[in-house]
């Protein structure tokens, strides 16, 4: 599983959006499991990337009462390795990918209430305003 997290002041996915919060690319690859969304889904509620009063980066989503944008994107198992054409055979094929990445959206809904998320497997257009930037690459 790969992702990309950025810290947003605003995020939008098709009629989805959220304020400040978190938008979360996320691509799942051969061999990931319920586990491995278990860890990630933790780590996305508790990460500290939100500033405090002191200016400090200490205080996660919830911390904030922030929402979590959450949008499957395949491309970040590509390989760009060898050539210019990324290969993606560590992605996960569609319909298991469809059922693990419906799974971590159940549980992640089951750990923090305001997430929103873009549509499995279609084109979408991201809109987001990265905020400070910070952008954080999760790899398990």
């Amino acid at each position: 599983m790969k992702a990309v997290i950025q810290r947003v002041k605003r995020a939008k996915v098709g009629s989805e959006e959220i304020g400040e919060g978190l938008l979360a690319l996320v691509g799942l690859e051969v061999g990931d499991d319920i586990e491995k969304i278990r860890k990630f889904v933790k780590k996305l509620v508790k990460l500290r990337i939100f500033e405090d009063e002191n200016g400090k980066i200490n205080l996660s989503v919830g911390d904030i009462g922030g929402g979590i944008l959450v949008v499957s994107n395949f491309t970040l198992a590509g390989d760009v390795r060898k050539g210019n054409r990324p290969s993606f055979a560590k992605a996960m094929p569609a319909d298991e990918a469809r059922r693990m990445f419906d799974k971590l959206v159940e549980l992640l809904r089951q750990e923090y209430p305001h997430v929103k998320t873009g549509q499995f497997q279609t084109y979408m257009e991201v809109e987001l305003v990265n905020a400070g930037p910070v952008t954080i690459i999760y790899s398990d």
